[in-house]
């Protein structure tokens, strides 16, 4: 698998009403995204900074749904003699507490964290990389 990165080595997992469920950020989840908070840089900023509680369990429940209904599309898309039907907002909201979302946080942040993840090599100090063009 030379390009191929397996999904769990870019997720986290959370369990919502008995249920696992894979949170994974795939191109289609960041075009979300970008989509609502303009890229993945303002989402910290937006979810910390939300303006009352609601509105912050609004944001978080919303990116919990997107997230774990990506490992779902992924399923169905290898598996489309059998699919599992999506997680809904509602669902979110009513299998969790807000003590659960809480801790959900940090599942969003590894998927997140994972999903945007590169292996960084350092440049040696002679590296001409900004060598000037004559």
């Amino acid at each position: 698998m030379d390009n191929v990165t397996n999904a769990a080595e870019r997720s986290a997992v959370i369990n919502i009403g008995g249920k696992d469920y894979e949170l994974v950020l795939t191109t289609r989840a960041t075009k979300a995204i970008a989509g609502r908070y303009g890229g993945l840089e303002n989402l910290g900023e937006k979810l910390m900074k939300s303006e009352n509680f609601e509105m912050a369990l609004n944001e978080i429940v919303w990116l919990l749904t997107l997230l774990a209904n990506q490992s779902v599309l992924i399923y169905n898309l290898k598996n489309k003699d059998k699919p599992q039907e999506l997680l809904t907002e509602d669902e979110v909201e009513l299998l969790t507490s807000p003590l659960d979302l809480a801790a959900y946080k940090t599942a969003i942040t590894e998927a997140m964290f994972r999903g945007t993840k590169r292996n960084v090599e350092s440049e040696d100090e002679g590296s001409s990389k900004n060598a000037a063009v004559g």
